[in-house]
Formats: C-alpha cells, structure tokens, sequence
C-alpha cells in the first residue's frame, strides 16, 4: 500500500516531459506476437501494466528485455497459447492478446480480463469481430476458449467505437486472407499509433483516421523499431492539477492535437493556454492559471470528444472551482465513484443517473481517502492540491498501472507531497 501525504494550497511551477502512452504500448506489445524477430519500442513508461504484459509475454514463450524506456520483444519462440487466470484478472488489456494469438497460433485459452472497476466493459465486441472473421469460441464458465484454422477478411460495423476491440480487430486482420472492412471504428491517437506501427512491420492499412479501415492481409510481418507518443491522459492530468492548485508549468513530449477537448476545457476555465516551439511531440504546452476555475459544462465521448480518462481529474479541478458545472459521462457507467469519495474533501457534488453536478467551493478542507481506481486515484490527488491541510490518500497499486511515478512528478512542478509504504 502506497501512501500519498499532500500539504496543499501550493501553486504548481515548472516544466515537466510527460511519459511515453500506456494505451499505445500495451496493444504495440500484444502486436509484437505476429512477427519471429527481435521488435523495439522506445519512450516506453515503466508502469505496472507493461510489466505485466511482459509477464504473461515471457510464460508465451517470447523473450522480453525491459531496460530504461526500452522494451525489446522476440517472439520467434512462442510456444504457449494459455494466458493465466491470475494475470489476465489483473489487466484488462491482456484481452488484447486474442486476436494475435489467433491469428498466429491458430488457438488461445484465456479469461474475462480485469483492471479497473469503472463500469460493465464487456469484451463482446472483441469476440463478435473475432467470429465475423471465422474464430469459433466458446465461453465456459468465464473461461474463453477461441479456434480459428484461419483468419479471413469480413465487413464489420461496430456497434460502438470500442478502442479495444478496433484494436484487437486491426491485430487479427493483418495476416488474414482476403480484406478486413471495420465500420464505425475509435479514432483513438492510439489507433492511429497502432496502424502506423503495423505498417512499418509490413501491414496493409488504411483509414484509421476516418472511422473506416481497411485491412489487406499480408503473408508476413517483420520486426519494426518504434517511438511512443507521448501520454495525452498523463499530461491532461498534470494541466488539471496545475488548474487546481494555480500557478504556471510547461508540458512537453505530448502532441498538443491530441489534447484539443481538455485544452478547451481549461480555457473556459479561466486557463491561458500557449502553445510554443516545434509542432507535433516536440511542442510546449505552457499553462498558467491566475484564478478559481470557472464552472464548465463536459461531455465524455469517443475520441475526438472530451476523454473519459480525464473526466474524473477535471470533475477534481471544478470541485475547487468558483461556480457550478455539470459533467456527462457517457462512455462508462461507474466512473463516478471518485465523485463520490471527493467528499472527503468537502467537495459538493451530486450525482443525477449519467450526470455529476459539481458546485466548486475553495478551499477544499484536507481529507483522507483511498482510490477507487487509476484516473480516480489521480483525481484525488488533484483534490488534495486545492485542499488547506494535510490530506493523506492510499493507493493499493492502481495509480502505477497508469503513471510511472506521479508524486515525484507532481514533485518536479512544487507540489508538497510524501509519499510512505504500508
């Protein structure tokens, strides 16, 4: 158990490089299955999620070597197609797996995957586009047993954006016969990060930015070296906490298009907000907050929408705020128990079905609270930044599935945090 102690009440000042994009590594890792050869991903953040990847990679039989920010991955020995029960309940995306299992060992035994409690996320649009492309599979008890002699090309329309699942559909269809069209598909920056990863290993992909892509299988893919994008829900969550506690910081290594909904929002907020430098990864996003936030109005959405991911952190910042706002979380149903547990800091929110209603008051008074899950966690500590005291926030393991060390990021940029082992 990790314990976060935050004396808050202390503007936030610096510059801070943001981490390479779990959502982009973890599906660049489950792809890395396709192909005999040695692949390396740089810029890649040392959380717990990609070293449980790494686990269940290495009892497949694939050589993993982690070091600094540099994965390396053979899977030219693959030999297992069982991923454990004990691992899968920790991960969700170890559902990634499915689809390059499939597509390269013809066979893949596995379970309903784990990870964060933030609603019913089911995987069921993963195994129906799974079936759609000849996967016979069958679900005993909760336990997923998936066959396929060979994958072939189909038409698919989602029934929802899933990321998820567009992703597992991209993996399977990249060496199967014939041609994939996948309809209503996420545009995720992770999507279109998997899609260029694919096709510098030899894919045949396009229209990943359009909602509509289209896959023409290949014999073979290759190794392939790549750099991951930066994280645009790391870096969301460190503007938040800046617009929470005032002052004036810098973020690099993320692309600022990625961030175009939370960057309105902390406009409308009272944010300034100055994009400087090179464009792409390489721009600064300066940001400066001389006021209480202004009350907002957000609505959660598929990419290009306002991110799920940061609507809890960005729910922190209003609680803090200086007027009403109204949060509509339209993607998962439970996402608003960190809402709840902001309570604890004096926060007034109230909840109405799919919608929060928040009515900032500052400062917050310091509270004691546990996470609830990993952007939850993050809000909580955004929480304790606006809060006059001493707050203490224990975490058993969720916020390092997502960040790689957000106290001592929080740290670079003034925040007065301590953080003990229980």
């Amino acid at each position: 158990m990790q314990v976060f102690k935050v004396q808050g009440l202390k503007p936030l000042h610096g510059k801070i490089k943001v981490q390479g994009a779990k959502n982009a590594v973890l599906p660049m890792m489950a792809v890395s299955l396709l192909t005999e050869g040695r692949t390396e991903i740089r810029n890649v953040p040392r959380i717990s999620d990609v070293f449980l990847m790494a686990e269940i990679l290495r009892d497949l039989g694939c050589q993993v070597m982690f070091q600094d920010d540099v994965l390396e991955i053979d899977a030219s020995g693959l030999s297992g197609t069982v991923i454990s029960e004990k691992t899968v309940g920790k991960m969700r995306s170890s559902s990634l797996l499915l689809g390059p299992l499939l597509s390269r060992a013809g066979e893949v035994t596995t379970w309903y995957p784990g990870g964060c409690v933030i609603g019913k996320r089911p995987i069921d649009f993963h195994l129906d586009v799974l079936r759609a492309m000849g996967a016979e599979i069958l679900d005993d008890g909760g336990m997923l047993i998936a066959k396929a002699k060979k994958l072939c090309g189909t038409t698919f329309r989602f029934p929802y954006p899933s990321v998820g699942a567009t992703e597992n559909a991209l993996m399977a269809a990249a060496l199967a016969s014939g041609t994939t069209k996948l309809l209503n598909c996420a545009r995720e920056p992770e999507i279109v990060e998997l899609c260029s990863f694919l096709r510098s290993m030899g894919a045949k992909i396009s229209g990943e930015r359009t909602g509509t892509i289209t896959v023409d299988g290949v014999e073979k893919l290759f190794p392939t070296d790549h750099v991951t994008a930066g994280d645009r829900i790391c870096a969301g969550t460190y503007l938040a906490a800046a617009a929470a506690a005032g002052g004036e910081i810098e973020i690099t290594g993320v692309d600022p298009v990625v961030l175009v909904e939370p960057l309105k929002a902390l406009r409308k907020m009272g944010a300034g907000i100055r994009i400087s430098g090179a464009t792409g990864p390489k721009a600064r996003i300066g940001m400066v907050m001389e006021r209480r936030p202004a009350g907002v109005e957000i609505d959660t959405g598929p990419y290009p929408g306002f991110p799920t991911d940061l609507q809890s952190v960005f729910l922190a910042v209003e609680a803090a705020g200086s007027g009403e706002s109204r949060f509509k979380e339209t993607v998962y149903e439970a996402r608003f128990e960190a809402a709840m547990r902001l309570a604890a800091f004096g926060a007034d929110v109230s909840l109405h079905k799919d919608t929060a209603i928040i009515r900032g008051r500052y400062p917050l008074v310091p509270g004691i609270a546990e996470t609830p899950d990993l952007r939850g966690g993050a809000a909580l500590l955004v929480a304790a930044l606006a809060a006059d005291g001493l707050s203490v926030i224990s975490d058993s393991g969720h916020l390092k599935r997502g960040y790689e060390d957000i106290g001592r990021d929080l740290r670079k940029l003034g925040a007065d945090i301590e953080e003990d082992e229980l």
